[in-house]
């Protein structure tokens, strides 16, 4: 009877961990996969999916649906030590999927790029905007925090207005529309996650190529969440949070304090990428 009594308990409490699972399973009902992905759960109960990269792949997932404007966000967990030429990805596309981003002629892509270092050193979030076959509009900044230490939350918000980058609360840029410059605004894109040998130029311009002693590095992600108008359907109800959503004062102060704080690279200040003049947004506020 005292076996019984023990034994009730524990089968509650599995099967209501399996249910939290169930509920939670996020990866295969939502994304395509390719090369080693590979799922588990935290001890919350929320599901974690992780890519692999060797020498012989990288790896990624892709979203079953298309988007057209939407709030995307995810945890991630990045390599920890020298992750130096490898990037870590989590952007949204109108191509398929590539384990290297963006090289289709007309593509639109909105893209948070985590290009890893040499032990000690900052991890690079580079952010850059594509629209039409046209990108080049880089903003990198130095993250202020370990990413390998714990998870902390990425989200791209992007609306007809403008399109917002945050690392947990903090709103770091936004690049705005202007209605006679190309912007993303038509084209319906997949959300894609990808980990890759980005050695030709992730770490200091292709100095630093990866050190494969280190294989396979692993990037975990979780709590994926997309509030977005699905192509070809109907916009979610409450869209309006984010579909008219324009950063505010406080979310400009944070914008400030990044660019003044760890912002490494601004295409706009880069003339000798563009010799016959900056890109025609840089002259506007």
């Amino acid at each position: 009877m005292a076996r019984r009594s023990l034994l009730l308990p524990l089968l509650a409490l599995l099967a209501a961990m399996a249910a939290v699972a169930s509920a939670d399973s996020w990866l295969y009902d939502k994304f395509n996969t390719d090369g080693t992905v590979r799922t588990d759960y935290d001890t919350s109960g929320q599901q974690v999916a992780t890519l692999n990269l060797d020498r012989s792949s990288g790896a990624g997932f892709n979203s079953k649906e298309q988007y057209l404007f939407g709030e995307f966000s995810i945890q991630m967990k990045l390599i920890p030590g020298n992750s130096a030429g490898t990037v870590s990805c989590f952007y949204l596309s109108s191509s398929p999927l590539q384990l290297t981003s963006g090289d289709a002629d007309d593509h639109d892509e909105i893209d948070m790029e985590f290009m890893g270092n040499s032990s000690g050193q900052p991890v690079v979030l580079n952010t850059n905007v594509w629209a039409s076959g046209d990108g080049k509009k880089e903003h990198q900044f130095d993250l202020w925090f370990d990413p390998s230490a714990d998870y902390h939350t990425y989200t791209i918000i992007w609306n007809p207005t403008n399109i917002i980058f945050k690392v947990d609360d903090n709103v770091i840029r936004c690049f705005k529309r202007y209605a006679d410059l190309a912007y993303p605004n038509s084209k319906p894109m997949a959300l894609h996650a990808t980990l890759w040998d980005g050695s030709y130029w992730a770490t200091e311009k292709g100095k630093v190529p990866i050190d494969w002693s280190g294989a396979p590095f692993v990037v975990s992600y979780k709590g994926y969440n997309a509030d977005a108008c699905v192509a070809g359907g109907a916009c979610p109800a409450g869209s309006d949070r984010w579909m008219n959503k324009q950063p505010d004062s406080a979310e400009w102060g944070t914008v400030k304090w990044a660019e003044s704080n760890y912002l490494r690279y601004d295409y706009c200040t880069d003339g000798w990428r563009f010799p016959n003049g900056l890109p025609a947004e840089c002259s506007r506020s």
